[in-house]
């Protein structure tokens, strides 16, 4: 499968020990700011707090609360993206590519439930969300999995709807105000897949086997 990692603008730069080391007590502050109170708490006042520095630090680091938003996205993308290419199975290779996509699906569901709130701040920004890097390898490595499974036909385009119903503002709406459990959304996901795939529902499928 020839996908091409996320790039992000880190990657050209190399830190010392000690400045990554800072860099990721900084995000870790803000990732669990944006977990116990949401993104509108997250400011750089209360990541400095939080993480035991001075503003300046995380100014000097990040530049702006929106670089801050931005590095931190980039973190959370690039284990997700690692886990979906070089992870274990069944999330990575070595996995039938009906089982890569089913756990894709909840991999990214789960996510949500912890970092909904920055998802969703990410997708508002229109002008770049369907051309971010991040959006753009989930959606090549959708592709890869539906041809791989002998999809034939438009799979950019299929692909593009599968990602889609992933989006964290869809989720978060679901989960939220019409009350679905993320369990029951995750399952829907593996349903979705059996029947793009297979043209059986699971239900079915297990009907067939115990039948």
């Amino acid at each position: 499968m020839n996908i091409r990692p996320l790039p992000l603008a880190d990657d050209l730069i190399t830190e010392r020990g000690d400045a990554a080391r800072n860099r990721g007590r900084l995000l870790d502050a803000a990732a669990l700011l944006v977990a116990e109170r949401g993104v509108d708490a997250m400011t750089m006042d209360a990541v400095a707090a939080r993480a035991g520095v001075g503003k300046g630090t995380v100014f000097r680091r990040f530049g702006s609360r929106a670089g801050l938003l931005r590095a931190l996205l980039d973190h959370s993308e690039r284990e997700f993206q690692h886990g979906f290419l070089f992870g274990p199975p069944p999330l990575g290779p070595d996995a039938a590519p009906l089982e890569r996509l089913v756990a894709f699906g909840r991999a990214r569901i789960e996510l949500v439930e912890v970092q909904g709130e920055l998802l969703r701040a990410a997708e508002s920004a229109a002008n770049s969300r369907y051309i971010a890097p991040a959006h753009q390898v989930s959606l090549a490595h959708v592709d890869s999995l539906l041809r791989a499974a002998g999809i034939i036909g438009d799979t950019r385009l299929l692909a593009a709807s599968l990602v889609a119903s992933l989006d964290a503002t869809l989720v978060l709406h679901q989960w939220r105000e019409l009350g679905y459990p993320l369990r029951r959304l995750a399952d829907n996901w593996a349903e979705l897949a059996h029947r793009i795939v297979t043209g059986t529902s699971v239900s079915l499928r297990g009907a067939l086997v115990e039948g």
